[in-house]
């Protein structure tokens, strides 16, 4: 579903990511563990096409990301920690123009919106501006139109950032759903706690390499990890 094959990219003299290699199966919830400033968002933001690497490979079902973006970018939605949304459309008018941009048929796209919108609880508030919403509502707005078109494989940077409780319950539902019918979730967390309740497999980064991927309980039971561990629960502080 996601392969990354030896990713590299520098900024200057600083490396972010170095020499990455991982690889996300079909009906995998993978979650992507490091403290702020490991190269989650750099490794995330490549594999999705957005930002050019230096070296390595990454592939979308099998196609390059660097040999055909459209392409791979069909099959995949993407959620950055911090979403731009255009904040002088309404909601329903942004979900509209997500859903033109991929294709998504009249009845498909009503029949999405209504239900993740119901589901959000969001439906009310399609009419109002984005730029009367509230970071959470923008939040859910985002994971919304995400999921419009059926996307095969879906990266979220931080996805739990912003969502009240019930919302955040819902999307980790919305998650499993995906890979239930075959898809695949990536996304970058810094919680562990998160990753341990919702993940079947996750790859700890930091300082832009990868020093352990696995089952939660095979990466809990690397005693050499326990000051890696013992520093994100800090930060989670």
């Amino acid at each position: 579903m996601l392969r990354i094959e030896h990713l590299t990219k520098a900024y200057g003299d600083k490396v972010a990511v170095d020499d990455l290699s991982l690889h996300i199966r079909p009906g995998e919830i993978y979650g992507f563990i490091g403290h702020n400033g490991a190269g989650k968002t750099t490794t995330l933001r490549s594999a999705v096409g957005i930002q050019r690497f230096d070296a390595g490979e990454i592939y979308i079902c099998g196609t390059s990301i660097r040999e055909d973006p459209i392409a791979c970018k069909r099959q995949l939605a993407y959620i950055p920690d911090n979403p731009d949304l255009y904040d002088f459309m309404t909601g329903i008018k942004y979900l509209n123009f997500i859903a033109d941009i991929f294709g998504v048929s009249a009845q498909d796209r009503q029949t999405r919106i209504r239900t993740y919108a119901d589901r959000f609880e969001l439906t009310a508030d399609l009419a109002q501006p984005i730029s009367a919403y509230s970071h959470g509502m923008k939040q859910k707005l985002a994971v919304i139109a995400a999921w419009l078109h059926d996307p095969k494989l879906i990266l979220m940077d931080e996805p739990f950032v912003g969502l009240d409780p019930k919302a955040s319950h819902l999307l980790k539902e919305m998650m499993r759903e995906v890979c239930d019918r075959g898809g695949a979730i990536f996304f970058s967390t810094h919680v562990l706690e998160v990753a341990e309740k919702l993940c079947d497999k996750v790859a700890i980064i930091k300082q832009g390499k990868l020093i352990r991927s696995g089952t939660m309980d095979e990466v809990r039971g690397d005693d050499s990890l326990e000051e890696v561990f013992l520093e994100l629960e800090a930060e989670e502080c």
